[in-house]
């Protein structure tokens, strides 16, 4: 049996449909998602000051984004019974897990996107050349 990653494979052994990290990226991948956690890396918050934290989003992309995270187990959702309702939100104990590996490729890509657009200047400078 090969390694997961292998690169001597005589099969194909990275499988969208069975991989568990693909899967995973498909939860984080999507931009808004990041950004909803981070809102909520500090505790129990209303849907009123997510919106306000996050510039640029929609209501309906972030009722969408909190569905999602709601139904992946990663957010949890309250409601208080009042006139109007009080709607919170915060991180579940899996989302609060997932704050490291955010941390982490946050740090990364602060430390290393710089380069990643000098390349793509690169690259695009040979690109544009053939």
């Amino acid at each position: 049996m090969n390694h997961p990653f292998s690169t001597n494979a005589v099969e194909p052994d990275i499988s969208l449909s069975i991989c568990g990290y693909s899967k995973v990226l498909d939860i984080i991948s999507n931009k808004w998602t990041a950004l909803v956690i981070y809102a909520m890396e500090d505790g129990i918050i209303r849907y009123s000051d997510i919106r306000r934290r996050i510039e640029g989003v929609s209501k309906k992309m972030l009722t969408q984004t909190l569905r999602q995270l709601e139904r992946d187990g990663l957010v949890k959702r309250e409601i208080t019974p009042s006139v109007p309702p009080i709607v919170e939100y915060s991180l579940t104990p899996l989302g609060v897990s997932l704050l490291e590996p955010m941390r982490a490729l946050n740090q990364w890509t602060s430390k290393n996107y710089e380069l990643v657009e000098q390349a793509r200047a690169s690259y695009d400078q040979v690109d544009q050349a053939e």
